[in-house]
C-alpha cells in the first residue's frame, strides 16, 4: 500500500495530466504552419515546409474593420483563427472580434475547446454564463471600456449591449480551432430536425410551439 507522501505524489502527478489535457496539445517545433492544401487528415491542420514559411503566415489585418451588425441578433463575431492566420496552427490560442449594435446580442454560446477571455474596446457590455448541473447558477456582469471578463470553458454564456452606441470587445481563447456552438439554433436548428417529441418533453412545450420554434431556426 502506498504511504500518504506517495499518495500526494501521485494525486498531484494526475493533476497535473488532466490539466495538460485540458489545452491544444503543444508544439514540439517552432512552429506548424497550416497548409490549406494538406491532404493528410490530422486532429488540427498539416504542417507547411518550414523552408516555404514566411512573415504573412504570422500576419493578419482587418481587426479594426467593424463587423456587419445587420442581422437578426444585432452582432458580429469577427475570428482570427489558424484560418486567417496558418502560423496559429498549434500555439493553443486565437482571437475573435465581437461587434454589437445598441441592445443586440452575442446569442448564449458556449466554446467546447476554450476557455473565453473578453476585453471591452467600447460601450457598455452585459455578459453571463451558467454553471453546469446541479447548481446551473447564473453569473452576471456589467462592463465598461477596458473591463475584462472570464467564461470557463464549456460553459454556456453571452454578451449583450445594454448601452446607446456600438460595443466592440476582443476575445482571447485558449485554442487555435475554439469551436461555437450557438444553443438556440443547435437545437431548433439542427439539420436534419432533432424529433418534435424529444424538444417538447426536454424543454416542456407542446408540439407546435417546438415546431415553431424549428422553423424559425
Amino acid at each position: 500500500m502506498a504511504n500518504p507522501p506517495s499518495l500526494i505524489l501521485l494525486g498531484l502527478l494526475a493533476l497535473s495530466f488532466s490539466l495538460v489535457l485540458a489545452v491544444d496539445q503543444s508544439t514540439l517545433q517552432d512552429f506548424c504552419v497550416a497548409d490549406p492544401n494538406g491532404q493528410v487528415l490530422v486532429n488540427g491542420l498539416v504542417c507547411k515546409d518550414p523552408k516555404l514559411v514566411e512573415a504573412e503566415d504570422f500576419f493578419f489585418s482587418g481587426l479594426h474593420m467593424a463587423g456587419n451588425t445587420s442581422n437578426q441578433v444585432g452582432s458580429k463575431v469577427s475570428p482570427v483563427f489558424a484560418a486567417q492566420v496558418p502560423g496559429l496552427n498549434t500555439l493553443g490560442i486565437s482571437l475573435a472580434r465581437i461587434d454589437i449594435a445598441p441592445w443586440g446580442i452575442n446569442p448564449p454560446h458556449l466554446h467546447p475547446r476554450a476557455t473565453e477571455i473578453l476585453t471591452v474596446l467600447e460601450g457598455q457590455i452585459e455578459v453571463g454564463f451558467v454553471t453546469s448541473n446541479p447548481e446551473n447558477r447564473f453569473i452576471r456582469k456589467l462592463l465598461q471600456k477596458s473591463d475584462v471578463f472570464v467564461f470557463p470553458i464549456g460553459l454556456i454564456h453571452y454578451q449583450k449591449n445594454v448601452g446607446g452606441g456600438y460595443a466592440v470587445a476582443i476575445a482571447a481563447l485558449s485554442s487555435q480551432n475554439p469551436g461555437a456552438i450557438t444553443i438556440a439554433s443547435a437545437v431548433f436548428g439542427s439539420n436534419p430536425n432533432i424529433p418534435s417529441k424529444v424538444l417538447a418533453r426536454a424543454f416542456q412545450l407542446e408540439d407546435n410551439v417546438v415546431s415553431y420554434l424549428q422553423h424559425k431556426f
